[in-house]
């Protein structure tokens, strides 16, 4: 380690044990990239990509080849019929709720089998802050079904619950911020065959965030019927600036372009003005930088496992996402950890973070990213509600030697104390 940074002996000799231990994991995560990075290369070409399809288009953008190529090149990566990629989704819960409106009608049921989900979907449903607007204003009747006490699926009361009058189960894929595990393609697939033993025809909808490219099997070709996510998380490689993706039946993904756009338009117009190319360039870049991520994440739990704290996962342990849990104990430890993160920053790095109100969280949040583009979490960050149990969720990192770094400094800022 060079002199760069002041990070002490104890870190640096704890850094090099923790990638003894995860050596194994980082070799199967490479795996993963490449098989997910070819399988990008053959999406691109099997839609014919052409460096015509990067010009952006104005107006109502009729006609507009590249938009219909990268929604191409996004159904196949995922195994979809048909998938709708846009800029214009502004965040991972507005692409979610798109696809929630475009396939829900006044009273139909939903049914999520995941527990609550995460915070700001909940306004959208209508389970918090009373918006105008929300599926619940439009007379859409939301139930759920627990958790285990360790926070797996309950399948039995899955079974027990559901019946022929729900229209949608729905299921987040990613812990938000709770401690549950998250959810792996297996454990997905589980889930989708207790459902169709009781409704075959109820649609399975999926909050695929945080979860893209970190396995080589496809929520879609596990029984999902619909999934939705950000492009400034995993698919967009880091590079996309802004924007979302929603991906699964054909009949489905053309109700919720109606939502989006007017019905009859649809997935027939919307400019796409400047951004094509970075989207473009951005899926292209998604395999391997999710990879890079989950590098980090296998590092940052080895690390503070050698350190004496919980993570979960383990070092060791599938992952369904790009997200590391480590429980930190308190509140102290929590904004220290943050702190590190933000100064390992390339961007930013003079910035403190502190606890603040954020629109959608009912605790104050502290939030650590130096980041290219706003928000993103594909970019090493780290950020937490601050109640109990203080653990904080780390997520990101475009290589993984940055990250590496990132977490040591996180590391050492608790250790100073």
């Amino acid at each position: 380690m060079n002199g760069f940074f002041n990070i002490s002996e104890e870190i640096i000799n704890a850094s090099k044990k923790a990638m003894k231990l995860c050596s194994d994991k980082l070799a199967e995560i490479d795996s993963i990239q490449e098989y997910n990075q070819q399988k990008m290369i053959k999406a691109f070409q099997e839609a014919g990509v052409s460096e015509s399809h990067f010009t952006g288009t104005t107006g109502y953008g009729y006609g507009d080849r590249g938009r219909e190529v990268l929604d191409k090149v996004f159904a196949y990566v995922f195994d979809a019929e048909d998938a709708l990629v846009r800029y214009n989704f502004v965040s991972g819960t507005h692409a979610l709720t798109v696809a929630l409106f475009g396939v829900l009608r006044p009273n139909d049921k939903m049914l999520s089998v995941t527990g609550a989900p995460y915070d700001t979907l909940k306004s959208a449903i209508g389970l918090e802050g009373n918006y105008p607007g929300s599926l619940i204003d439009f007379s859409i009747k939301y139930e759920e079904t627990a958790l285990r006490e360790d926070g797996s699926v309950d399948i039995e009361a899955i079974g027990n619950k559901l019946d022929d009058s729900y229209k949608m189960v729905y299921i987040q894929r990613s812990r938000g911020y709770s401690t549950r595990p998250t959810l792996t393609c297996d454990d997905i697939e589980e889930i989708v065959k207790a459902v169709r033993k009781v409704n075959k025809d109820v649609i399975i909808m999926l909050d695929n965030c945080y979860g893209e490219f970190v396995e080589k099997k496809q929520p879609l070709s596990c029984g999902v019927d619909l999934m939705a996510g950000s492009l400034i998380k995993n698919p967009g490689g880091g590079i996309a600036p802004t924007g979302g993706y929603i991906a699964g039946r054909a009949d489905l993904v053309e109700m919720c372009s109606y939502r989006l756009t007017t019905p009859g338009t649809g997935k027939e117009i919307g400019a796409t003005l400047d951004v094509t190319r970075e989207l473009f360039l951005g899926a292209y870049h998604a395999p391997h930088a999710t990879g890079e991520a989950l590098k980090t994440a296998v590092f940052a739990a080895a690390l503070f496992d050698v350190l004496g704290y919980e993570s979960t996962p383990k070092y060791n342990e599938k992952r369904g996402d790009i997200i590391q849990l480590i429980m930190l104990g308190t509140p102290e430890k929590l904004e220290k950890f943050c702190v590190g993160i933000q100064h390992a920053s390339a961007v930013d790095s003079f910035v403190t973070p502190y606890p603040d109100d954020m629109p959608g969280y009912e605790d104050k949040v502290i939030m650590a990213a130096g980041a290219f583009t706003m928000g993103s979490s594909i970019e090493l960050s780290a950020d937490a509600p601050l109640r109990e149990p203080y653990a904080v969720w780390m997520q990101g990192s475009l290589n993984f030697h940055a990250g590496k770094l990132g977490v040591m400094l996180a590391a050492n800022e608790i250790l100073k104390g």
